[in-house]
């Protein structure tokens, strides 16, 4: 009782947030909208389609009218940022992939953080991937990391599943960076990512979609906590993460994946 009592004097515990998700058009943008509203929050979805702001991510129109989308439905404040748009890397389109998956997802962060700044106990979160733990392009990571989107798409390659790594692992990267800052956590702003493993949505169909293609998925990438997840699995992690309740979880990449990063990573890490 008395730690009930204790978060109820937490601001912004028990009161109605405003988001913004992007992606929320399917798969776990779409289910992360579903959660929030279930929970009686207003969710601001962005997308190129079936959502309140239409906006293309892969280019800097898309990204400046994302934010002025969003300001026109919210005004000057938001308590939570879900940058859940993403590109898979069996769409054979490296270029798409590192603009939206990358220079998006960031875009949407730090374009849409001064409204956060103005909410009450703000929070953001964005998603990784299992990817990430897979070698990358280093000179696409590090153009990446340097805001250089040209040189970033200059060096992608030609494999859609190098360059999905490559944006995952400086999307992960860029966030642990940002996170300690001044802007972030000065700001009383917490910033984290997901890095979900296989999750049964429209994205993961090549890896999912028929029991054959199942089958093989799970050979292959070892979940020994269960064979394939759920788009409401990471939804509600994330919807966590940029509650008010999470009081002092910033800075951090959390594998949603059944235990494959630690299987992969092995029990002598850390």
């Amino acid at each position: 009782m008395q730690i009930i009592g204790m978060m109820s004097q937490v601001p912004g515990v028990g009161k109605q947030r405003r988001y913004v998700v992007t992606g929320a058009a399917s798969g776990i943008g779409a289910a992360t909208r579903r959660w929030l509203e279930a929970a009686g929050h207003r969710v601001v979805g962005v997308d190129l389609r079936d959502a309140e702001v239409v906006a293309d991510l892969s280019t800097p129109a898309g990204r400046e009218g994302m934010v002025d989308g969003v300001r026109a439905e919210v005004g000057d404040a938001l308590e939570g940022v879900l940058a859940c748009a993403g590109v898979a890397g069996q769409s054979g389109d490296p270029e798409r992939i590192v603009k939206v998956n990358y220079f998006g997802a960031v875009a949407t962060l730090e374009g849409l953080r001064p409204l956060l700044a103005r909410g009450t106990a703000p929070r953001a979160a964005t998603i990784a991937s299992i990817a990430l733990l897979r070698d990358p392009i280093d000179a696409v990571v590090e153009a990446c990391l340097a805001g250089d989107e040209a040189t970033a798409l200059a060096n992608r390659g030609t494999d859609g599943h190098v360059a999905y790594t490559s944006s995952k692992r400086a999307l992960a990267k860029w966030v642990r960076r940002a996170a300690p800052t001044d802007a972030w956590a000065g700001a009383g702003i917490a910033l984290n990512v997901v890095g979900p493993g296989i999750i049964d949505t429209p994205m993961a169909a090549y890896l999912v979609g028929t029991p054959e293609l199942r089958a093989k998925t799970i050979m292959e990438t070892p979940q020994p906590y269960g064979q394939v997840g759920q788009a409401d699995h990471i939804a509600s992690l994330l919807a966590w993460l940029t509650s008010a309740e999470n009081g002092f979880v910033t800075g951090q990449v959390i594998f949603a994946d059944g235990g494959f990063e630690a299987v992969t990573r092995g029990a002598d890490w850390p």
